[in-house]
């Protein structure tokens, strides 16, 4: 069983980006950062940037891994899209939130994604 958030984070985010290139995603950034908070992982697919947001669980004692992705992290999430959209000149390409849910069973991910999981949270300003 692996030990420790660090190392079953990285583990899970390792297993959602040989899934995402599975499925055709291209990885264009991994812990993206600014000033307004973090993004997983950016990529493109069939033309549209997706913003990924990876939540991964060791069991649903406290709920799907994607109900914690909640309104205020969908807000946030929203908030550093727009900011690296804008700073990577991409505001007129197609944009989507999708979330990758990893619950690890036996020490093996069963994931799911969920493309256009959210929308755009646009009562905020940067």
């Amino acid at each position: 069983m692996l030990s420790g958030n660090l190392e079953f984070g990285k583990a899970a985010e390792n297993a959602a980006a040989r899934f995402l290139k599975a499925q055709g995603y291209k990885i264009l950034e991994r812990n993206y950062r600014n000033k307004l908070g973090e993004i997983d992982i950016i990529a493109q697919q069939n033309g549209a940037i997706c913003f990924v947001e990876i939540k991964a669980r060791h069991s649903l004692d406290f709920g799907t891994p994607q109900e914690a992705v909640s309104a205020q992290k969908q807000k946030q999430i929203s908030r550093v899209a727009v900011a690296y959209l804008k700073l990577n000149n991409l505001l007129g390409h197609t944009a989507r939130f999708d979330v990758l849910a990893l619950l690890y069973v036996n020490n093996q991910p069963e994931i799911s994604l969920i493309r256009d999981a959210f929308e755009l949270k646009q009562d905020f300003t940067i």
